[in-house]
């Protein structure tokens, strides 16, 4: 797990939500991954997947049945159902999730029964160290909102009204702007 928490505070690096994810197999570390939908560009990209896509590639199979999944934060729906898919041996996790957790908190997608697949569950490892990582971030996001929100009004007060200031906002028009007729001379999209 403290490998995980590695992981975890790689995302807080590059501002992702502080989310950590390590793969063993048979006691050696497979792949890892953090979080990274926000610099990707990917709401898949949880650190459980980014470390299973790793993992999947570097065996060149999507099933890790000899695998061990830990991860700092315990795992949403999404990232719940890929491991099963790709038939884990264990999923370990840190800290629960009351908002968003498929391992027991909201709902357990583990203990489905009618699943073709059963993995091996643990919960609460290290659990207070993973949480701390999350308070911390989240503590230090607000503050920074905070600031950022106070340094906007203090320059909103000192700031005068441009001379032209554009359409009232309360104007029930909608502005337009000039048109203007194209002949078949001005077409410009002919070589």
């Amino acid at each position: 797990m403290r490998l995980a928490l590695d992981q975890a505070h790689n995302a807080w690096l590059v501002g992702e939500v502080p989310v950590g994810a390590v793969i063993m197999r048979q006691g050696q570390v497979l792949a890892t991954g953090y979080n990274r939908p926000i610099t990707t560009h990917d709401p898949t990209a949880h650190a459980e997947l980014v470390a299973l896509r790793h993992a999947a590639q570097l065996v060149e199979n999507y099933r890790l049945p000899d695998c061990e999944l830990f991860v700092t934060l315990e795992p949403c729906a999404m990232c719940a159902m890929a491991l099963l898919h790709a038939r884990f041996k264990r999923v370990v996790f840190g800290a629960f999730d009351p908002k968003t957790g498929a391992a027991g908190s909201v709902i357990n997608v583990f203990d489905i029964a009618q699943l073709n697949h059963h993995t091996l569950l643990q919960g609460g490892v290290m659990a207070e160290a993973c949480g701390q990582v999350l308070r911390d971030f989240f503590a230090e996001r607000r503050t920074q909102q905070k600031a950022q929100q106070q340094a906007l009004r203090q320059a909103s007060v000192g700031a005068a009204a441009p001379l032209d200031a554009g359409p009232d906002p309360s104007s029930d028009t909608i502005p337009t702007g000039d048109a203007q007729e194209l002949t078949p001379d001005d077409d410009t999209s002919q070589p």
